[in-house]
């Protein structure tokens, strides 16, 4: 007796019934396994973040600490070489910069000086990082500006504009940076300080 080739349709049709993960020899996850992972996900999210806020306001604090030294810098500057020095600061692009009297340049009247981008060793344009930004600065006899570009002048005669600036974080948490228009020192203080109060300090 001859034997019969066997047809491939049965074989097709046991193959079309077994599930898809069967025929790959793979296994799928459980809806337990999805938890458990999502669990995990959850509690290692929950124990880095406030690691990532309290990196934030490490940077903010040293952000804070440059803008004073900077100031602080230019004080010494302007008293000690006899020169008129103005910060200026770039609201809208966070960043800030430092220009000087030019007594040479000519100017439309006495009441408009012109300044020149500073080349000095401690003048170099300063530009925050992304998740710092200057919230506002005010100026004792011009106000608050919080867009656009604010400045305070230091003088030769060793006195400065009395100045406050605010820098915040994507977290929301603000350092203000006071002038003292006198003796030029800089304070600082955690939080939103109104600019009356540091005046006074």
């Amino acid at each position: 007796m001859i034997p019969t080739p066997r047809s491939d349709a049965g074989r097709d049709r046991r193959e079309a019934r077994r599930p898809a993960a069967a025929i790959r020899g793979e296994s799928g996850f459980t809806l337990l396994e999805l938890a458990i992972v999502m669990f995990i996900m959850g509690l290692m999210l929950s124990l880095v973040m406030p690691y990532l806020g309290g990196f934030r306001y490490a940077k903010l604090k040293s952000e804070t600490r440059r803008l004073a030294g900077r100031e602080s810098y230019l004080f010494d500057e302007a008293s000690g070489q006899k020169v008129m020095l103005r910060l200026v600061f770039d609201i809208d692009h966070d960043g800030y910069w430092v220009a000087r009297y030019d007594p040479f340049s000519p100017h439309p009247t006495d009441k408009e000086p012109v300044f020149t981008p500073d080349k000095g060793p401690g003048a170099q344009p300063v530009q925050l990082p992304p998740d710092i930004r200057i919230r506002d600065v005010t100026v004792e006899g011009i106000g608050t500006t919080n867009e656009g570009q604010a400045f305070c002048q230091f003088y030769p005669e060793g006195y400065v504009d009395a100045t406050v600036v605010h820098l915040m974080d994507a977290s929301g948490n603000v350092m203000t940076i006071a002038l003292n228009p006198l003796t030029g020192q800089v304070e600082i203080a955690a939080g939103d300080v109104a600019p009356q109060k540091m005046y006074t300090q």
